[in-house]
């Protein structure tokens, strides 16, 4: 029992009648039914109980009050008369002999109701989180997360790995985003940067001699927002391991992860091991996507050579992909509306057509393509009711991914919504031509071992390979849609490193200005090992059955990065400018 309460505001039932007990909490609601007769909702963490107010004393300390003030209460409690099934605490109600104000609500109006605070606008609910906080439903979420975090923490450890903290002050490096940077108040003109991820620390950690390394570690990206992309700072579940392979890092994930899912997650079912593989270029091909959504059952058909000659300008010479949905009973201006909603996404237009009751082709680019049906019957299933969407050009492959996973969550019967659906995706490309420096960069991780190590890198500098076929021992691991987390088997040996740097034009020295901790460690004998990092956030995410990041994180930024609650990024004082040796220049952006 605690000093304040004899019991919660969720605890108390009918086998309680007559006890006398002392409750504390919000007051959420008061329903006044009598001049001396009132009913009171009091919430706390844990439900809420009814307070039947039936007293002058203490109906004028009741209409002292505005809702959410903080109030304690001593009575006695008893058998309600008009019973609540759908309440916990729903057979009783206490009748007070005192009340005391504990917190006073000064303000006759809230800025929304709080057990209503999810219909407000999203700017209202960050500026005032913590009372968007008090509903139990946005609660929810955050418990969820720390019930996760505490799965996550223990099944880690029952696999051996040892939680290791890593540094949150360090070096600014090239690992993919914008890094947050930290002027260093001794050290005029340089500055510590926030880590993108542990990445160089925990690979260390391994050249070190540590065997299993995890942590649930904060991670820093100076990067825009999206629904599964939380600006400033996420969370993920860090892990490393030496004389590791990739099969390695997959049974671990494979163990500790469907339990979690089974156990928190809004849908009863989830893949199990071994999850599915599925090869990063196959990935593209048929879904569209290197994030696929396995509870969708639509895929893409690659139908350029039909088109080479086509009248119609848009599919004349261009890649040709389509979808052919079966049953589809979508109205035209319902598949125009997907169709423009795919268009803002992928930033290419698409096109359609459909074959209607009688297996004729109909609607939308039909008097293009009605000569060619007999070819495209041999490419498509093309069932009656059956709709086809088409995405053409340089983008053909990203919209025709954007498609499938509208068209399928829109189409009755080609989506599975209530499930977990995991895959990993395979033999990522390790190099890639760079949209805008035209040249071959790192296609994802630096640090990742190419598959056939220094022979295949030596092949590509001679040209008997081109660098895009080089694949790398990388990993993603994907969930209904969402890239969950990257791995890699590391690049540990430091030649083979130069090398692979020198494919995109940086040599030993860059290396060794770059990355100094980790090429000198690496030169001191560092074993083969390989690590993941699934997302924290993104994972409870999916568990909640959400579909903004920002609903299951305690203190969100808007999509701007900013803390509306507490003001941030603001200005600062000029002494504090002056102590670290910064100077503004240009306009200041004024504080709201």
């Amino acid at each position: 029992m605690m000093q304040m309460r004899t019991h919660t505001c969720g605890e108390l039932r009918l086998a309680d009648a007559g006890k006398s007990v002392k409750l504390v909490g919000w007051m959420e609601n008061v329903r006044v039914v009598g001049q001396n007769f009132a009913f009171v909702v009091l919430r706390d963490f844990y439900g809420t109980t009814q307070i039947v107010v039936e007293s002058e004393e203490m109906m004028a300390v009741i209409n002292d009050l505005n809702k959410e003030s903080t109030i304690s209460v001593e009575g006695t409690v008893r058998e309600r008369a008009s019973k609540n099934p759908k309440q916990p605490t729903g057979e009783i109600e206490v009748v007070p002999a005192k009340i005391e104000v504990l917190g006073r609500c000064r303000y006759n109006s809230l800025p929304f109701e709080i057990n209503r605070s999810r219909e407000a606008d999203e700017t209202q609910r960050l500026k005032y989180r913590y009372l968007d906080l008090r509903n139990p439903a946005v609660k929810q979420n955050i418990i969820l997360r720390c019930q996760v975090i505490a799965a996550l923490r223990a099944a880690m450890t029952a696999h051996g790995f040892l939680e290791i903290t890593t540094p949150i002050l360090t070096a600014s490096s090239p690992e993919g985003a914008r890094d947050y940077l930290v002027p260093a108040r001794k050290h005029p003109g340089k500055f510590y940067a926030l880590p993108q991820a542990p990445q160089q620390f925990k690979q260390l950690l391994m050249t070190s001699g540590f065997d299993r390394y995890f942590q649930i570690a904060p991670c820093f990206r100076d990067e825009d927002a999206r629904g599964d992309r939380s600006p400033g700072e996420f969370y993920q579940l860090d892990m490393e391991m030496t004389f590791a392979t990739q099969e390695d890092v997959f049974a671990v994930l494979e163990d500790v992860l469907p339990p979690i899912f089974a156990k928190y997650g809004t849908y009863n079912v989830a893949s199990a091991a071994p999850f599915r593989r599925i090869p990063y270029r196959t990935a593209m091909d048929v879904y569209g996507s290197d994030k696929p959504d396995l509870r969708i059952d639509l895929t893409a058909k690659n139908v350029t050579a039909l088109f080479a000659d086509c009248e119609f300008e848009a599919l004349r010479g261009q890649t040709v992909k389509m979808v052919d949905i079966s049953d589809c009973k979508l109205t035209r201006k319902q598949i125009e509306k997907l169709l423009t909603d795919c268009e803002v996404q992928s930033g290419s237009k698409g096109y359609w057509f459909k074959v209607d009751e009688k297996g004729e082709l109909a609607g939308g680019i039909t008097k293009f393509v009605s000569g060619m049906k007999d070819e495209l019957a041999k490419a498509l299933d093309l069932q009656p009711n059956t709709l086809v969407v088409v995405a053409a050009g340089e983008y053909a492959t990203k919209s025709v991914g954007v498609m499938i996973k509208t068209f399928g969550a829109a189409c009755e019967g080609h989506m599975d919504k209530e499930r977990y659906e995991f895959c990993w995706i395979v033999d990522f490309p390790m190099y890639e031509i760079g949209d805008e420096s035209g040249e071959l960069e790192f296609c994802h991780n630096p640090f990742s071992m190419p598959n056939g190590g220094m022979d295949i890198l030596l092949k590509a500098e001679r040209g008997e390979i081109d660098p895009l076929d080089i694949y790398a021992n990388q990993y993603d691991l994907v969930c209904n849609g969402v890239e969950l987390s990257s791995g890699a088997v590391r690049n540990h040996d430091p030649e083979i490193m130069i090398k692979a740097f020198e494919l995109v034009r940086l040599g030993e020295e860059d290396v060794k200005k770059k990355f100094p901790a980790m090429y000198n460690a690496f030169c001191y004998g560092a074993p083969p090992h390989a690590g993941i990092a699934p997302g924290v956030d993104r994972m409870v995410m999916l568990l909640a059955g959400e579909s903004s990041i920002r609903e299951i994180i305690p203190f969100p930024m808007n999509k701007n990065a900013q803390d509306i609650m507490m003001g941030a990024p603001s200005t600062v004082e000029q002494k504090q400018l002056d102590e670290l040796h910064i100077a503004i220049v240009g306009e200041v952006e004024k504080d709201d």
